[in-house]
């Protein structure tokens, strides 16, 4: 005769089994050197839109990306990158994530369904158990970001990968300006904080319209309301994505919106992020700092300067101010003036970095130096009004930095 275990015995077992499951997901991503989260706290924000484009920015800047989408009920991924149809390699108990180029992997519950209208119909334990799968058998490898679709809200999955990655880097919170979504994603916020994850900023999507006939700006939702919302919760602002037919037309044939070379407030939008995400590479694992401010950590700060004042040309100063900054009380540490080298292309992007460089502000930049200040981990703030370095960087870290036109933008 069978024995069946008690009650303690069971609840042993399974506590046994949940540490095995985990110690398999740590071991599976040990190699994965930052992880980040693409949270809203409503649907119909383009959180996918921008998680998608952000991966795909990211391995343009060389570097190795997965994109895993956890959005059991409705995937986007695979129809934003054009991957629909695509099958699952299996090879024993390991599954290989679709390879897109050299630098990009993605995983989906897209490619598990015999039918892109399928519906998934699955109670909380069975979403819980294949986003375990997403993390313990697929084969990520070595990667130096890796990027979670999440779905809207606060349950079943953000709630899964938040506890199961543990030590993920933050989260990016996308909103709309309107006030409906504000108070959802102020929910998303707590949500991370609660968790004890880090928010790496706010978003604010559909941001505008601008005309592409007559070029006059459309508020259809209102604007700015994610900045403000940022301010006023201390959390970093990472910038506004406008209305942009393009972005739709690039959804819907699977060509990302930033795989093409685009020289518009949107793609000066997207950059943004991509450059703040890039900050991470200068903060070791051993080191982890909370960014939910910037008063969570020291900057370094480059302001190019002529006869005191901010340079509209960064590569034409006379001087470099570097700024060092205390997070905390954000306040000034102390201040150098170096020359600069003679400018070529990516000496000046090469040189900062070697200086420490986190952060410059810059009048006007062409997009091909912020691409390569972005490949330097340095953070650039363009548009910036010629004024003293100490005004810009108070500014700077009290989010009152009022960024104008990039007069440089070639």
């Amino acid at each position: 005769m069978t024995r069946k275990p008690g009650l303690c015995e069971a609840e042993g077992n399974t506590t046994n089994q949940l540490q095995t499951e985990q110690e398999h997901i740590n071991k599976n991503l040990e190699h994965v050197r930052h992880k980040i989260l693409v949270l809203s706290g409503k649907g119909g924000v383009g959180k996918s839109t921008i998680a998608a484009n952000l991966a795909v920015s990211l391995s343009l800047a060389n570097k190795r990306v997965g994109l895993l989408d956890i959005d059991i009920h409705g995937p986007s991924i695979p129809k934003i990158l054009n991957l629909e149809g695509r099958v699952i390699q299996v090879l024993g108990e390991t599954m290989l994530p679709v390879q897109i180029g050299p630098d990009l992997k993605v995983m989906s519950i897209g490619f598990l369904l015999r039918d892109s209208d399928d519906a998934v119909i699955w109670r909380g334990p069975m979403k819980n158990q294949v986003i375990k799968q997403f993390l313990k058998d697929v084969k990520w490898g070595s990667l130096d970001f890796l990027i979670v679709d999440s779905p809207p809200g606060t349950g079943d999955e953000p709630l899964s990968i938040v506890q199961l990655l543990g030590d993920a880097d933050g989260a990016i919170i996308v909103t709309t300006p309107q006030q409906l979504a504000l108070s959802d994603v102020r929910k998303s916020i707590s949500f991370c904080r609660n968790l004890n994850m880090p928010v790496l900023g706010v978003l604010e999507n559909m941001s505008g319209f601008v005309c592409p006939k007559c070029g006059e700006q459309t508020d259809i939702f209102s604007l700015g309301g994610g900045q403000d919302m940022a301010r006023q919760l201390g959390i970093h602002f990472l910038g506004r994505i406008p209305i942009d037919p393009q972005i739709v037309q690039a959804c819907d044939t699977g060509q990302p919106y930033v795989s093409n070379d685009r020289r518009n407030e949107t793609a000066k939008a997207f950059s943004q992020v991509t450059q703040h995400v890039l900050m991470l590479e200068n903060q070791g694992k051993t080191e982890k700092v909370n960014v939910n401010q910037k008063g969570a950590r020291k900057m370094r700060i480059a302001i190019p300067v002529v006869e005191g004042k901010l340079s509209q040309h960064f590569g034409h100063c006379e001087t470099f101010v570097i700024v060092d900054t205390d997070g905390d009380s954000r306040k000034v540490l102390n201040r150098k003036d170096l020359t600069p080298p003679r400018h070529e292309p990516g000496v000046l992007p090469t040189w900062l970095h070697g200086e420490g460089v986190n952060v410059i502000i810059a009048g006007g930049m062409g997009q091909r130096a912020q691409q390569l200040f972005a490949q330097n981990q340095i953070e650039v703030v363009v548009g910036a009004p010629a004024e003293s370095p100490e005004s810009l960087v108070s500014a700077y870290l009290n989010n009152t930095l009022q960024a104008g036109e990039n007069i440089c933008d070639h």
